[in-house]
């Protein structure tokens, strides 16, 4: 596995918070180095820890923490999950950040909750249509026989909750605009069901791309955009 960066906005009082979340970050197998700037408020992690796993780690110390950023600048994606079943509300069920970490290679951080408990696929589609939900996606994104698109597996647990960290060879430009689907659904074109949730892969910040603590639109922090995002769903 090939590490890389990731940057989060974690809210530090002094020096001994610095220290008790480093200490729970080095913990994880897999870190490389924790670097934290007290009067920004930010850590930056290196190493091979999917950022979900970070995010839950520094949950533990009793403090939030937002994604900030990942990788390279233009190296970095992400799309959020829904299911377009008809009557279902929060219809948010998960979250794919996805990181190139080397000319070649990408890794998929994916989260899920509220789904049916059982073994689901993970998968990229030949478009980003979702005008009419999963069934719009087209089939598994393919370049002749080669199915490229093909992500692999994740098992949600009887909570409906799951989590997959997995590696593919494929560059983030190749991504942009297509869509993501987790359903139960190895092949063929995706149902709007309601365990069937997908969502258009877009940008996303490289690591100290995104300074914004403030939405120039609304006016709220970053905290309580991340307020908003939790109660509708977000993971």
């Amino acid at each position: 596995m090939h590490a890389f960066e990731t940057l989060f906005a974690v809210p530090l009082k002094c020096e001994a918070c610095v220290a008790h979340v480093s200490e729970k970050l080095h913990e994880l197998p897999g870190i490389i180095s924790v670097n934290a700037d007290l009067k920004e408020q930010l850590i930056a992690v290196e190493g091979t820890v999917p950022p979900s796993k970070i995010v839950s780690t520094i949950q533990s110390t009793g403090r939030d923490a937002i994604l900030r950023g990942s990788g390279k600048p233009n190296s970095a994606a992400v799309s959020i999950l829904e299911t377009h079943a008809p009557g279902v509300k929060d219809p948010v069920r998960g979250l794919a950040r996805i990181v190139q970490v080397s000319p070649e290679h990408s890794i998929i951080d994916l989260s899920i909750k509220g789904l049916s408990p059982g073994r689901y696929f993970a998968s990229v589609r030949e478009n980003g249509d979702i005008s009419k939900g999963a069934v719009s996606t087209g089939g598994v994104w393919k370049e002749g026989d080669d199915v490229r698109g093909d992500f692999g597996e994740v098992e949600v647990g009887e909570d409906g909750t799951g989590s997959a960290f997995l590696e593919r060879k494929v560059a983030i430009w190749e991504l942009i605009g297509r869509s993501f689907v987790v359903s139960k659904k190895r092949e063929g074109w995706a149902e709007n069901e309601k365990d069937t949730i997908c969502g258009v892969i877009a940008r996303s910040a490289g690591v100290w791309q995104n300074e914004k603590t403030v939405c120039a639109c609304s006016g709220k922090t970053v905290w309580e955009e991340r307020k908003e995002q939790v109660g509708k769903g977000m993971i």
